[in-house]
């Protein structure tokens, strides 16, 4: 459920950049799960009568919640989707890109309606990228009349886990570029100067840019076609230069996620 509880969550696509200067940056780090903040802004879902609905996703899903897949144009991550009501406490969602199965979630909801679990398993990159995580229904558990529990607005209260190739991340500067890739197949190569390079390994991003903001920050924006759809600035901690902070901000959602990692 990347896209819809999650967006705001692309921890594989969190990468750290650096100067020339800054040595101690270069390196393999890794987010710590216990540290991270996640958005305030919830996630809002409806089953009803037989349709699905994500009206908090970019663009807005609203598909027959058939099994079946469904055509979901102007998202570059999958181009249809099947969703399939499991009871009144649950469903599954595939994502698929050209007949390929790019990502498959699951959302099942605790007996009182409060929390619910979302299991997720990212398989757009040659190495698949997991995780679980606990969400808050927010406001009253009520939803409209014969909507399933999962119906209404959620947000992240805990990210139970996630595999290390969602969690690690290595850079390198040679020169006046830094070199960055992941376990999960994302990779750029880019001048520290603002210049715009590619990004690959990524369906909804194809470009970035790098710059300097001071000692120990900078600033990485991941952009699609030209536009900007996230920006990360990452702070190294004087103290402690084997921890650093990612202030994430989703430009297309109006989210902002922090995670905090350390150097393996």
């Amino acid at each position: 459920m990347k896209k819809l509880l999650l967006v705001a969550l692309p921890i594989v696509l969190l990468m750290p950049v650096l100067t020339k200067a800054q040595s101690d940056f270069d390196g393999t780090w890794k987010i710590d799960l216990n540290k991270a903040i996640m958005p305030d802004k919830p996630e809002v879902f409806l089953l009803q009568r037989g349709n699905y609905q994500c009206k908090t996703c970019v663009p807005v899903i609203n598909v027959k919640a058939d099994g079946e897949d469904h055509s979901v144009p102007g998202n570059p991550s999958y181009d249809a989707i099947s969703v399939k009501i499991l009871g009144d406490q649950g469903f599954e969602r595939i994502e698929k890109q050209k007949g390929k199965t790019v990502a498959t979630s699951r959302m099942t909801v605790s007996p009182d309606g409060a929390t619910a679990t979302v299991e997720f398993t990212d398989s757009s990159n040659t190495d698949p990228v997991t995780y679980k995580e606990t969400v808050t229904r927010q406001g009253k558990a009520k939803r409209p009349g014969g909507a399933p529990a999962i119906s209404g607005s959620w947000r992240i209260s805990k990210i139970e886990s996630i595999s290390d190739n969602g969690l690690l991340l290595t850079f390198k500067v040679d020169g006046d570029s830094l070199n960055m890739n992941t376990p999960a197949g994302q990779s750029y190569s880019a001048k520290l100067d603002g210049t715009d390079a590619p990004y690959k390994g990524n369906s909804g991003i194809n470009g970035v840019s790098v710059m300097r903001l001071g000692k120990g920050t900078v600033e990485e924006t991941d952009k699609r076609d030209g536009k900007a759809v996230r920006v990360t600035r990452l702070m190294v901690d004087p103290g402690d230069t084997k921890t650093m902070e990612l202030i994430v901000t989703d430009s297309l959602r109006g989210t902002t996620t922090v995670f905090v990692t350390h150097k393996q």
